[in-house]
């Protein structure tokens, strides 16, 4: 179990949750392992003011899952340039949460204090040099830590070993000047006296922020969150919402991946309290990706619904704008397809019709309405190109309407008739095959009655295309 992050809890709920975690992991051997480290932390807890029974038996019954040090689940992302990083924002950079609500003085004082620690990184105005060093009001966090403190009015002392030498100069001191802006990390904190000492050196930074360049920065090289904080003090109408959302980061398609990356938690086996998640054996269509397409699928279908009521009572256009919003959602929806491609050929659009049909089919081979209804399509447009005078071209789609239904007595008809006709005609010359009636009054029943019984819904949850 974290240790640290055990006892930060138990100073903030004291001795109620420490005699909760003693009966509900008595028998977890890392808890024991700490638990007399713990017992001192509580004994010095204030609990100055009762916490929440329900919480406290959460975290009691959760802490080993809450409290484990391994629960990362992915590989945490090498910690980036902070300056690179705020450029390009690859997430929304936010002022911090307490400028949006009502956070006294006294208790903001205090919790900077209590969090703050040595290798973190402030950034300061300089308000006094004296001969030992120069003194800073400190203006926010920067690294570590992301705070805006300048209306708490902090000075931190930098003291003048804490300056490395520049350049030719004898004094440091004589580079700086009142009103720089400084970046400096957090030497030591005293918080009992309450007072913060920085320092300019690299080797007062954390690992994880050598990269950083302490010392003098322009006003344009501040932190991000602060700048964005100075603009939503000076104006009450920029609200969290608004600042949110004019964030560049907030619109990256990527934001979450990244976040996810960034915390080391794995998209495919997230962390979760429910110790039955815990698991590492999930089926793929459990996951997030699976039950999404699941969800667009039962989207899609429902547009399809509403799609063909409209064209039941003849709205065409609005029939067409479900279909193609179903496809929006669910781009290999079938029954949209089907549903999209009979509309099609019932106002005559063969072309189109036969591409929804062939890609209906491809999703699903055994679709029995888009097979029937390709084939129709398909002699229909055959005898379209008959009209054109383009026979053989209508005779390969005869012949591939009988792939797809050996059986289909207007296919085997037509593709007789027009073999007959090219071998009458020859090579050389090819008489003009007219026929004696128009296609939409040639079938009827495909393109009148039919087409209204072929779009029925049969059921509620699943939607099906008949034929009486």
């Amino acid at each position: 179990m974290d240790r640290d992050l055990l006892r930060q809890c138990l100073t903030y709920h004291g001795e109620s949750l420490f005699n909760k975690l003693k009966c509900e992991q008595t028998e977890n051997p890392d808890f024991q392992a700490v638990v007399s480290d713990l017992s001192k932390t509580t004994s010095e807890s204030k609990g100055e003011e009762p916490g929440s029974p329900l919480v406290e038996q959460f975290i009691a019954r959760k802490a080993d899952i809450l409290f484990c040090p391994a629960w990362k689940t992915a590989t945490l992302q090498e910690e980036e340039h902070e300056e690179g990083e705020e450029a390009a924002e690859p997430y929304a950079i936010m002022p911090p949460a307490e400028l949006f609500m009502e956070v006294s003085y006294e208790e903001r004082k205090s919790m900077l204090y209590r969090d703050l620690e040595r290798g973190d990184i402030v950034v300061g105005r300089i308000n006094n040099i004296r001969e030992y060093g120069f003194f800073l009001t400190l203006l926010c966090m920067a690294g570590g830590l992301r705070r805006d403190i300048e209306d708490l009015e902090l000075s931190a002392l930098c003291h003048i070993r804490e300056i490395p030498s520049t350049g030719n100069h004898d004094d440091p001191l004589s580079y700086y000047q009142v009103g720089d802006f400084i970046r400096a990390g957090v030497k030591d904190i005293d918080r009992y006296q309450e007072k913060i000492t920085v320092s300019l050196q690299p080797t007062s930074l954390t690992p994880s922020l050598k990269h950083i360049k302490l010392g003098v920065i322009t006003r344009e090289e501040l932190p991000v969150h602060y700048s964005r904080s100075v603009r939503a003090a000076s104006d009450s109408s920029e609200t969290y919402e608004c600042i949110l959302q004019s964030c560049h980061g907030y619109h990256n398609p990527s934001v979450v991946d990244y976040l996810l990356e960034k915390v080391g938690i794995s998209d495919a086996h997230p962390p979760s309290m429910m110790r039955g998640l815990q698991s590492k054996l999930f089926q793929e269509e459990d996951f997030a990706s699976a039950i999404r397409k699941k969800q667009s699928a039962s989207w899609a279908l429902k547009c399809v619904r509403a799609g063909v009521d409209h064209f039941k009572h003849g709205r065409h256009v609005e029939a067409m704008n479900e279909y193609n919003k179903a496809l929006e959602i669910d781009t290999n929806n079938v029954e949209a397809l089907v549903a999209r491609g009979a509309l099609y050929a019932n106002k005559g659009s063969m072309v189109k019709a036969i591409s929804d049909f062939e890609l209906a089919l491809e999703s699903c081979p055994d679709h029995r309405n888009a097979k029937k209804y390709l084939c129709q399509t398909l002699v229909e447009r055959g005898k379209q190109l008959e009209e054109q005078e383009k026979l053989v071209t209508a005779e390969g789609l005869y012949r591939r309407a009988l792939s797809l239904d050996d059986s289909n007595p207007e296919a085997q008809e037509a593709l007789h008739k027009i073999t007959e006709t090219i071998q009458v005609s020859g090579p050389q010359h090819t008489h003009t095959h007219t026929h004696t009636h128009k296609l939409a009054s040639m079938h009827p029943l495909y393109f009148g009655l039919t087409i209204n019984h072929m779009l029925t819904i049969m059921s509620t949850s699943r939607l099906c295309y008949t034929y009486i």
